[in-house]
């Protein structure tokens, strides 16, 4: 089986390298849990993932498999809030892990490596429709955009995640027991910093400590699409 896994993942990896190798970086989100026994299979895809370019690799982990007796360290009830508010936003009632979130509204239940390159190499073929830069300065991050005409359907939140590019864990309890598991690009921090309409020209500047990698994205109200993003060291 993991023979298996690692060919499927060596195959999904060289098809998505030529895919991929001009495209814009698309933002994938994992939802997933240490106290849960499928997730570990889409956490090494992440990881995978967290080493392209062309990818924006962001893992979430809930907290609602805390009560199978192992309280997964990363866990935030944000994060659970953002993975429902992604299912109402689809017309799902139910969530699951793992599940990738693509580009804000695709989404993949599982560790499907191929089923996730093809929704990837299909965002990654849509340009941005908005060109987002950020630049960091000690503790300030400063945002712009030029305004878009063509963004009047309603407003747009700006969003920061900052993440740890690397973590090991073991798991003494729960479905993983005894496993000791590596996560990549594990969000530590996501909050809203702003709402525009593309009108006027996005200016803003944040508090954020130095020290980790930040994304900076830009997503239609109400779990929507992401329309732009891009990362700082």
């Amino acid at each position: 089986m993991q023979a298996i896994f690692r060919t499927t993942v060596a195959i999904w990896l060289m098809l998505g390298g030529v895919a991929f190798a001009q495209s814009k970086p698309v933002v994938v989100e994992l939802f997933t849990s240490q106290g849960c026994s499928s997730c570990p299979p889409a956490d090494r895809i992440l990881t995978s993932l967290a080493k392209r370019d062309d990818v924006i690799a962001l893992a979430l982990h809930v907290d609602y498999w805390d009560y199978i007796g192992w309280k997964d360290s990363f866990a935030d009830p944000r994060y659970t809030k953002r993975q429902k508010s992604y299912a109402r936003a689809a017309g799902s009632r139910s969530v699951f892990t793992p599940q990738f979130v693509i580009g804000g509204n695709d989404t993949v239940v599982g560790a499907k490596a191929m089923e996730l390159a093809d929704q990837i190499r299909e965002h990654a073929r849509i340009p941005y429709p908005i060109e987002l830069k950020a630049k960091r300065s000690g503790s300030k991050i400063s945002v712009t955009a030029p305004p878009n005409g063509a963004n009047q359907s309603g407003e747009m939140v700006l969003m920061l995640a900052e993440y740890s590019a690397s973590q090991n864990v073991a798991i003494k309890r729960g479905e993983n027991a005894g496993r000791t598991l590596t996560y990549s690009n594990v969000v530590t921090a996501l909050d809203e910093v702003g709402r525009w309409r593309g009108k006027s020209p996005l200016s803003v500047q944040v508090d954020w400590p130095a020290g980790k990698p930040v994304v900076v994205f830009l997503q239609r109200e109400n779990h929507g699409p992401i329309v732009a993003a891009t990362r700082l060291p």
